[in-house]
């Protein structure tokens, strides 16, 4: 059977207008997490299932598995960032999975729409959007209130539970239903130059300040939060409880704001904004940045062999010794409960996310799999990320209230670059911040 893949490589501008994908199917599915098929279960939906019908297998969510491969020929969407096409990883994915089913003759759709703007885009026009696409999985609670991303159960469910270790497999878990397949963690961690900091230096922040030349995005709200988690504030309780709201406030987040306003005097301290950090490091006059696995590239073509990768020191507020936690999730890939079939995007969606799948988007673009059966020998990038999600981090919180958090840290950090908070100010300014937060919280 002849397969044909057809090239359509969208900029996210265009999404709203994107042709339909057709009428729901049932949610039977097939087991490709581990790129082999599973033979449990039969197939209760065919092509011409009624949109009643269709519904129904929707709502029971991907469950049951098929007996074998029906026979289909359709199209699927498939959205991912632009350098998994521009490497022929999805591509090459794509035509595995193609292999691999030949009762199915897909032609598959592609589009550009980079994980983090996964909400903004497919819920544009959830129905016309794609049927399988990479997300970061602090969309996912607005992707599920608006239908636009399909829960996982059966061996699916049990793939994700048991590769993955639970702090990834948490990332993906929202009001206890598991949602996406995670493939690659998402936080940042510290780069350093081992000519100027000894891993004895590289503990405590206030210590790295003093020797060198430090890049913060202090003015970031996914970055500034790290001081505050480190001093003890809290993110809706464990980061799952709404009711909690979010503890910006008090002497202990007074405290850091106080601190922070030392740290933007510091003439050893650079707010890391447009670049300024990895631009530092190559012209020597920064020694040390806090970013992710995106810029290990970059970091190592500026420092070399004197790159050094680590987790989160600590620092010293008001005498109190605590350890910086940077936000942790994942980037996954997920299904439309729109999909026209059902069976062959959750298939492709836990093909992609898959072991062979992962190992490959590791050779061919240092994505570091989530995957507890892939080793990666040797790497200090991935050693840094396992001690960061160990030690030095907390979930980024996904409930829908956490969209309160984004716009007032990130003023509160421009404003002490500024100069506008001040010692004098910055208990009055950091209660304000803390209400903001919280206007939709308090009763």
């Amino acid at each position: 059977m002849k397969k044909k893949v057809l090239a359509l490589l969208l900029t996210t501008s265009m999404v709203a207008t994107l042709v339909g994908c057709g009428a729901k199917e049932d949610t039977t599915t097939t087991d490709d997490t581990n790129n082999t098929e599973t033979e449990e279960g039969a197939e209760e939906g065919t092509e011409e299932d009624t949109d009643a019908e269709a519904e129904e297998g929707t709502e029971e969510g991907a469950d049951t598995e098929a007996a074998a491969d029906e026979p289909w020929s359709g199209t699927l969407k498939v959205w991912s960032p632009q350098e998994d096409q521009d490497t022929g990883w999805l591509s090459a994915q794509c035509d595995a999975f193609n292999a691999a089913h030949p009762d199915w003759d897909i032609t598959f759709e592609y589009g550009v729409c980079p994980e983090g703007e996964a909400k903004q885009n497919v819920t544009q026009d959830v129905e016309n959007a794609a049927d399988v696409y990479m997300l970061a999985n602090d969309n996912i609670s607005a992707l599920v209130a608006s239908n636009a991303l399909a829960e996982l159960g059966g061996t699916y469910l049990d793939y994700v539970n048991t590769t993955n270790d639970p702090v990834f497999a948490s990332s993906v878990t929202y009001n206890g239903s598991v949602y996406a397949f995670p493939f690659t963690s998402n936080t940042w961690f510290m780069y350093y130059d081992k000519s100027v900091y000894t891993e004895e230096d590289i503990k405590s922040f206030d210590t790295m300040l003093e020797k060198g030349k430090v890049a913060f995005p202090l003015s970031d709200s996914w970055y500034i939060q790290a001081f505050y988690a480190a001093n003890g504030c809290t993110l809706f309780g464990d980061g799952t409880d709404e009711a909690a709201g979010i503890d910006f406030g008090g002497d202990k987040a007074a405290a850091v704001t106080d601190y922070l306003v030392d740290v933007a005097a510091n003439p050893n301290f650079v707010n890391d904004q447009d670049g300024a950090g990895l631009a530092g490091l190559r012209e020597g006059s920064v020694n040390a940045i806090f970013s992710g696995t995106w810029n290990a590239e970059a970091v190592k073509e500026a420092l070399g062999e004197n790159m050094g990768v680590a987790a989160l020191p600590n620092v010293n507020i008001g005498g109190n010794e605590g350890t910086m936690k940077s936000f942790m999730g994942s980037k996954a890939v997920g299904v439309n409960p729109n999909a026209e079939n059902q069976q062959v995007a959750m298939a492709l969606a836990a093909y992609l996310a898959g072991e062979e799948a992962q190992k490959a988007h590791y050779d061919m673009r240092g994505i570091l799999p989530t995957n507890t059966n892939i080793t990666v020998e040797g790497d200090e990038i991935a050693a840094a990320v396992a001690a960061t999600a160990a030690n030095t981090s907390i979930m980024q919180p996904f409930v829908s209230k956490m969209d309160l958090y984004w716009s007032p840290a990130e003023n509160m950090g421009k404003a002490i670059i500024a100069g506008e908070v001040t010692h004098d100010n910055a208990a009055e300014k950091t209660e304000d911040m803390n209400t903001t937060m919280n206007n939709d919280v308090a009763e």
